[in-house]
């Protein structure tokens, strides 16, 4: 009996202990931990330093009731310094007055944000070219991955990769590379470098993919899809996934691709919160690009046409803004009374001119108030009443997901043409027509006119068009359209489209991108030797003004202009710019001393309060020349520049000239000033704008000028 009841006592002490053990594992496990960015700068250059161990020994000294290894979620520790990890407010709190760290950041989320665009902007197919050279430049695209089975991948005809080639082919389960597809990763929570949305293998053949002939969508927009430099190769960096393109994930592509060698690096990533450059993970990783000469492009952001929107704002940066070509995707819509009208849309399907009854919002919902039934929102059609007929809606922002999923046969959209999405034709799941709010009144005329009415929809046609971009601040723009894609996919993005393709049209400064990296891969072949700022510079001076007409905020809206990669080659002038420079710019822009040390490695004097005149931000040599002016300042603001003549060998002589201005524009001559003198004090929203032109000429060498004041 005695020794029964010691048993017991004992089983009851061991199972005691082991809810408690479960009880301390689950509040571990419960505790409020989030990701953050723990920035350390630049990897110091101590042979002994190892920086895996070093951020485990930050985090042992910080963590509460949690192992380390579960908690380390990246370490940085190939091209600059730092790490992620899951941490507590009160961990952030404790790693933020720890000496060696530049800054501590959540992770956030990125979003994504491209046959004849090349034609378009002065690269055809028989463009002059140096293949060998070419073939040794390296492309890295950080982005949603690859489809290795493209044709536009296809490595018949390489040779073995570049020697100084340092990465791998890690894309996961039945993943292959090639001499072509040189290389591959993915981070946590992606599952494979494979591609399954399509953006990835978008941008990737955009930049630097095969030629493939008679690459089409559904036969529409026909043609031979290509990249800038085909005979370039690619590795690609996965860091998206279905949530988006978190920061933590982002730095790792960074840290890797500059690790691996690539020579230029492709980011169609943006997120809508602009953050300054030492929580900004694109910038961050740039910044140590640039220190190794390489180049990064990234999309400006896809918010457009409004002022403001650019997210990519770090100097050092390739910002691309969208344009789009002299082709236009558009359907035409006929009704019952033979009118005819014209929107976008990218339609695959033929009705063959059958006519379909049509119906408006308001009529087919019977769970929804007024305005939201005639926006088609989400929920609101009743599928009993809209299957097989012709929608009308007062919006597109769900008109086209809600009338898919609610078996309608088709849709027709009025919007504002000022709201974003009205700026290009978009795939569409079903026929399907973006018209503006003057076709729309017509459209409701002939609705409530007739007791039957019917209309059909036309599949998609080419049609020619001017110029038009979203208006930006500044830099370069270039344009987005047919490339490879991802067959599983869905090509409009709308959930139920199982439709699969192999080339896809997509458009937005997400797919200018890869053109201006494309451009810049070019231009790079011919002078391998020049600093990215010299490639930049190139790629901005030679850039051709946009229409006026259809921008009337000139460089305010278009920045650079269209660029042109043959004459990029060519420039006459650069504005060259080293890490160096940077540096004093951050200087000028109010970074300590001790945070600047720690991202570049170098010691740079910062008085406190003051700063050089090569310290000013306006001073950075910079092919364009922007300010700020505060409301109720004088508009009288000047630049300081330098050029650097890379045209001839013999000595030239350029003459200066300033365009479009109502106010006073003065140059002095070789490292010269740049003086804007406004007329009085600035309002709650003015501009002037100008360009200033050095000319030689053979050479015409353009900058964009911009002074403004913002809105209250």
């Amino acid at each position: 009996m005695a020794t029964t009841s010691l048993l017991s006592i004992t089983f009851l002490i061991v199972f005691l202990a082991a809810i408690a053990s479960i009880n301390i594992s689950c509040n571990a496990q419960n505790e409020d931990r989030k990701v953050y960015i723990v920035y350390m700068g630049e990897l110091p250059k101590e042979s002994e330093y190892t920086p895996m161990s070093q951020h485990q020994n930050i985090l042992q000294e910080i963590v509460e009731r949690s192992l380390v290894q579960d908690i380390l979620v990246h370490s940085y520790k190939r091209s600059f310094n730092g790490f992620s990890a899951k941490l507590t407010e009160k961990e952030v709190q404790k790693l933020s007055g720890k000496e060696g760290i530049v800054s501590i950041f959540p992770n956030r989320i990125f979003q994504l944000q491209t046959t004849r665009s090349w034609d378009f902007i002065g690269l055809p197919e028989n463009v002059k070219r140096m293949p060998n050279v070419e073939s040794d430049t390296i492309v890295g695209v950080i982005d949603t991955g690859i489809w290795p089975e493209s044709a536009s991948f296809s490595d018949n005809g390489f040779g073995p990769p570049p020697k100084k080639w340092k990465g791998v082919c890690d894309g996961g389960h039945n993943f292959t590379c090639n001499n072509k597809l040189i290389g591959a990763r993915y981070y946590e929570g992606v599952g494979s470098a494979r591609d399954t949305k399509g953006h990835g293998t978008h941008t990737a053949s955009t930049a630097a993919g095969n030629i493939v002939k008679g690459a089409s969508f559904f036969e529409i927009a026909k043609g031979n899809a290509r990249g800038a430099v085909p005979p370039a190769r690619i590795a690609a960096y996965k860091v998206c996934g279905s949530d988006g393109c978190p920061s933590d994930a982002i730095l790792a592509g960074f840290d890797d691709a500059i690790a691996d060698g690539v020579d230029i690096i492709s980011v169609s990533l943006s997120n809508s919160n602009p953050s300054g450059f030492s929580t900004d993970p694109i910038a961050i990783g740039s910044f140590h690009a640039v220190k190794k000469g390489i180049l990064t492009s990234q999309s400006a952001s896809n918010d457009g046409p409004t002022s403001q929107t650019v997210t990519s704002n770090a100097p050092w940066l390739l910002t691309v803004a969208a344009s789009s070509t002299y082709r236009r995707l558009m359907d035409k819509i006929i009704f019952g009374n033979g009118k005819m009208f014209q929107g976008l849309g990218v339609n695959s399907f033929n009705l063959n001119g059958t006519e379909v009854p049509l119906l408006y919002g308001d009529n087919v919902s019977t769970q929804c108030d007024l305005l939201a039934a005639k926006g088609c929102k989400v929920g609101c059609l009743d599928k009993g009443l809209v299957r097989g007929e012709i929608v009308i809606c007062d919006s597109a922002a769900s008109a086209v997901s809600e009338t898919f999923t609610s078996g309608a046969l088709g849709t027709i959209m009025i919007t504002d043409p000022l709201e974003p999405w009205f700026d290009d034709s978009k795939v569409y799941p079903l026929p399907a027509v973006l018209i503006n709010t003057t076709s729309g009144d017509l459209v409701r005329s002939y609705f409530k006119s007739t007791l039957n009415p019917v209309a059909s929809i036309l599949p998609t046609e080419s049609i020619k068009d001017s110029d038009q971009v979203n208006p930006i601040l500044h830099l370069v723009i270039a344009n987005g359209l047919s490339a490879a894609f991802s067959p599983v996919a869905s090509p409009s993005r709308i959930e139920g489209d199982t439709r699969s393709v192999k080339y896809s049209l997509l458009s937005g400064t997400w797919m200018s991108c890869p053109h201006a990296t494309g451009a810049a891969a070019y231009v790079k072949t011919y002078q391998p030797d020049w600093s990215p700022s010299a490639i930049k510079s190139a790629l901005m001076t030679t850039a051709f003004a946009m229409n006026n007409t259809e921008n009337p905020d000139a460089e305010f809206a278009y920045g650079s202009g269209q660029i042109d990669p043959v004459k990029a080659v060519n420039p006459g002038l650069v504005y060259d710019a080293s890490a160096d420079d940077y540096v004093r710019f951050l200087c000028g822009m109010g970074y300590d001393s001790s945070i600047v040390k720690l991202i570049t490695n170098s010691t740079f004097p910062i008085s406190k309060g003051t700063t050089t005149d090569e310290q000013q931000p306006g001073n950075l040599n910079y092919p364009s020349l922007g300010a700020l002016v505060k409301v109720g300042k004088r508009m009288n603001v000047s630049f300081t520049r330098t050029v650097t003549n890379v045209g001839t060998t013999t000595p030239t002589t350029y003459k200066a000239k300033i365009t479009t201005s109502n106010d006073k524009i003065t140059v002095t001559k070789k490292s010269f000033v740049v003086n804007v003198i406004g007329h009085g004090l600035a309002g709650s929203y003015e501009k002037a704008t100008a360009s200033l032109v050095w000319s030689d000429e053979v050479h015409i060498v353009r900058s964009p000028i911009v002074v403004y004041t913002l809105y209250k």
